[in-house]
């Protein structure tokens, strides 16, 4: 009897032992993280928490922990991203006001200073004064357009469109300026009737866009395709030049706002680089995805896809 009271008390004695030991690692690891935590914090690194133990609760409260900061980091990555980007987005819109602006206020100053100014002299520069005007309030329409995207407050309701009518409309709104200026215009549209879920103002818009920015910068070519195409799930639309083309370094980068396409095209153009960012963000809003190819003087084609709409 004697002998089964020791082993019972031996038994006890170790499984205090035992739990006294446990507790107490519990709480030097529960220290440690508490100090590495406070680390990782205040030298804002991306470092995990890495405890070895056979606690089944710290385990889940380690994996728990390190999604959290895993979550934390890349958001405030990418709040240092978007904050880096605005900031040279901003440089660059106030470059681009500045020019025009001083170009105005240069013509005004002749106007005032020159009182024997001839009247064609004075309405060919008020000409070029109203120009320039109309080219600040769009760099202005377009910062906004894209703050009002970025930030959600823009609605675009999606509808069932069709797509064979949205290109050929807005391809034949160049048209005849195209083939004024000798252009090669290839239009590729099926004759089935292809929809897709869209927005007619932001397919405009993205249409403009992308028409708009081929003329410009591929007008070396003097050659534009646009093409409508389809599979079981989703309609493709193209368009594309044979212009100079974009760096293989650079096509990642070109709907970005911090880029403008002129970095690898041509120095000499100018321009806020907006538009393609604006693109990207309605193609996003509509559902769907845009992406770009090129090749110098061969072709250079920006094309988007839309979820299909087949009833």
């Amino acid at each position: 009897m004697i002998t089964l009271l020791l082993i019972i008390i031996v038994i006890l004695v170790l499984i205090i032992i035992f739990q006294y030991r446990s507790k107490k690692q519990i709480s030097k690891d529960l220290i440690y993280m508490r100090t590495k935590l406070d680390k990782i914090i205040n030298e804002d690194t991306n470092e995990k928490l890495l405890v070895v133990t056979g606690n089944t609760e710290l385990k889940k409260l380690l994996i728990t922990i390190n999604s959290l900061l895993d979550f934390s980091h890349k958001i405030l990555v990418g709040y240092r991203k978007k904050e880096i980007s605005m900031s040279k987005m901003l440089s660059n819109i106030s470059h681009d006001l500045k020019t025009p602006l001083t170009v105005i206020l240069g013509y005004i100053e002749t106007i005032k200073l020159d009182n024997d100014m001839l009247m064609e002299e004075r309405e060919l520069l008020l000409t070029k004064v109203h120009n320039k005007t109309l080219e600040v309030i769009e760099l202005i329409n377009k910062f906004f357009d894209l703050a009002k995207l970025e930030s959600g407050d823009k609605e675009v309701p999606l509808t069932r469109v069709n797509m064979n009518e949205v290109c050929m409309k807005n391809i034949l709104d160049f048209y005849d300026n195209l083939t004024t200026k000798g252009y090669e215009v290839n239009i590729s549209i099926p004759e089935t009737n292809i929809f897709a879920f869209g927005n007619l103002e932001a397919l405009e818009r993205i249409m403009n866009n992308l028409i708009s920015n081929a003329i410009k910068y591929g007008n070396h070519g003097k050659y534009l395709g646009l093409t409508l195409s389809y599979d079981k799930n989703f309609c493709y639309v193209e368009v594309l030049d044979k212009g100079k083309g974009i760096d293989e370094i650079n096509i990642d980068k070109v709907f970005e706002r911090i880029y403008t396409l002129e970095d690898s095209r041509n120095k000499l153009y100018q321009g806020s680089g907006l538009g393609l960012t604006i693109t990207k963000r309605l193609v996003e809003k509509l559902g769907g995805k845009i992406s770009l190819k090129s090749k110098p003087y061969e072709k250079t084609s920006f094309t988007f896809k839309l979820k299909r709409i087949t009833y």
